[in-house]
């Protein structure tokens, strides 16, 4: 059954997603320890998918790329709100997802600036952590 509460807690959720904030990325060095960068993050809610977009040479995009399968974090905070979305990530550099993940950085951030080397890491979220997170329920696609 669908409250009224669940459908507030989904709507303040993907309203902290979209205000415009730095986030962070944390992923895993080769040797284990943690790689922790500031981002842009965008995330669909309807599909539970997060987005960043860098350069192919980054160190990022290269720790993704090397330890396929592994779990990476996106997280921001607002004074006492914060949100963590913890999930599986993979590079995608085909035209149609990187000019995807542009168009959805310039509507959260500002139009990035040209740069062919450009990929996007794809997060499958799987886990919400924080002060602001959605329902339990999986919205409806």
């Amino acid at each position: 059954m669908d409250t009224g509460e669940q459908h507030d807690a989904d709507d303040e959720f993907v309203r902290f997603w979209q205000e415009r904030r730095v986030c962070f990325l944390s992923t895993r060095r080769a040797d284990g320890t943690p790689h922790l960068v500031p981002v842009g993050v965008t995330y669909d809610h309807a599909t539970r998918t997060a987005r960043v977009i860098t350069s192919r040479d980054t160190a990022k995009a290269r720790n993704v790329r090397r330890a396929a399968g592994a779990v990476v974090a996106v997280g921001q905070v607002d004074g006492r709100r914060w949100s963590t979305l913890e999930g599986v990530a993979r590079v995608r550099d085909d035209a149609g997802a990187v000019r995807d993940a542009e168009t959805r950085y310039a509507a959260r951030y500002r139009q990035p600036r040209a740069n062919p080397e450009r990929v996007v890491i794809e997060i499958d979220v799987r886990r919400f952590l924080g002060t602001v997170r959605p329902s339990e329920r999986r919205p409806q696609a």
